[in-house]
């Protein structure tokens, strides 16, 4: 077993060591201060790192000590106001604690620990066990991976490519095939010397079979144990491996019934995944399509930042985004994925189209498909796209349907759209 050990300083007189037991031991909770600061942080600063308040009662440890056990009681002097039972409350303010609160001895107290999150741990936390489903690798493309794969021996190599038990049988062989010839003459002359004292030969007869018989078994002795053309070593070869590619198409309403809050959450929604797709993902193409009455696809710059408005016409998006798969990113060699923010603010039939077009045609070109609807605050209708596309989702297990109507809602959806999935 070879053990590495990191003896690297650390800077600032921190432990990185210590820094990665810590982020492992309060996981939870580090998680539930990332979901708070997602649902206050402003679009720009989503990515940023920043400092979590961990409580310090969630801290503690449990600990043994020394008691004289049995049952005994003790008596407190000046106590007029509590008898035995009574139960004593908590007194309000910091006093004897000295956390986190008002002046001494008024209001509440909060101990809190606070630790300082950098933009890659926040990263990590924020999109751990997440992942795009049903990802395949299906394409041999330009940068290709590799993976090493035996492919049998050679007589040259590193000492720690060496196979022993291949040495040794290739060193047995030379053994028996350089030896064969001494030990065929070796039992010749045993052959001989048995019957030359049967028959009771001459002396210097006999002696020189004796000689004979010493000099076979001395040049088998000679014959090396292990030469160094016994060494076989272990030949490992570089076998191209087909790579995951990936194009994400993110579908976004910008019609007149998306206000500025609605457009904000999808805004939102849709930063949370260009930064999982860019930090998870090396090949993962991203295309923008933006619809009012009619779609059209734009740069990052324009889908995030331009203030277009209109009409509302569903399926535009829908039939562009089957164009473009078929133009560009072919089922065959592509992992297509999409995600749809709307308010589902359709009329007449465009509605049904869209739900048939959706369900006919790139439901079977796409690995998954999410759609996200914003509706009005405190409105608890369904509205007219979400049912039809029910009934979408009752038929295809790569749709899934959520609502999002708050800042704080769009982390627990985004994770439960992307999880990982588990092998039962």
């Amino acid at each position: 077993m070879l053990n590495l050990i990191d003896r690297r300083l650390n800077g600032g007189n921190k432990s990185a060591v210590n820094r990665e037991r810590f982020l492992r031991r309060y996981k939870e909770h580090i998680r539930r201060a990332v979901k708070d600061m997602i649902a206050e942080r402003s679009i720009a600063d989503m990515e940023k790192g920043g400092d979590v308040n961990v409580p310090a009662r969630d801290m503690s440890e449990p600990n043994f000590r020394h008691d004289k056990g049995g049952d005994w009681e003790t008596v407190h002097p000046g106590n007029r106001e509590f008898v035995k039972g009574d139960k004593i409350e908590r007194p309000n303010g910091g006093g004897g604690g000295g956390g986190s609160g008002g002046e001494p001895g008024t209001g509440s107290s909060t101990d809190d620990f606070t630790f300082t999150l950098s933009r890659e741990e926040f990263l990590g936390i924020f999109f751990d066990d997440l992942e795009l489903p049903s990802l395949l690798r299906n394409h041999m493309g330009a940068v290709e991976q590799s993976k090493p794969k035996c492919a049998g021996y050679v007589k040259e190599g590193a000492p720690c490519n060496l196979c022993v038990v291949r040495t040794l049988k290739t060193a047995l062989g030379r053994r028996i095939a350089l030896g064969a010839p001494a030990r065929e003459c070796l039992e010749l002359a045993r052959e001989n010397l048995d019957r030359a004292l049967l028959e009771g030969a001459h002396p210097d007869r006999i002696e020189h079979l004796e000689h004979e018989i010493r000099e076979m078994e001395e040049r088998i002795k000679r014959l090396p144990f292990l030469d160094d053309i016994d060494l076989r070593y272990r030949n490992r070869i570089s076998v191209p491996q087909p790579v995951a590619r990936a194009v994400m198409f993110c579908v976004m309403d910008v019609s007149g019934s998306m206000n500025e809050d609605k457009k904000d959450l999808a805004k939102r929604f849709f930063t949370l995944l260009y930064l999982f797709l860019t930090r998870k993902y090396e090949r993962v193409e991203l295309v923008f399509i933006r619809h009012t009455d009619d779609a059209e696809e734009v740069d990052e710059q324009t889908f995030f930042h331009d203030t277009k408005s209109g009409g509302t016409v569903v399926c535009s998006a829908l039939e562009l985004m089957h164009e473009i798969c078929t133009a560009r990113y072919p089922a065959s060699t592509w992992n297509i994925y999409a995600a749809q923010a709307s308010d589902g603010d359709a009329f007449g039939a465009d509605v049904g189209k869209s739900g048939r077009f959706l369900g006919e045609s790139l439901l079977r070109l796409t690995r998954y498909f999410a759609y996200i609807e914003i509706p009005d605050v405190g409105d608890g209708r369904n509205s007219s796209l979400w049912a039809e596309y029910e009934q979408v989702a009752q038929r295809h297990r790569n749709f899934a349907m959520r609502r999002v109507s708050a800042r704080d809602e769009i982390y627990p959806v985004f994770r439960e759209l992307f999880r990982k999935e588990t092998t039962a």
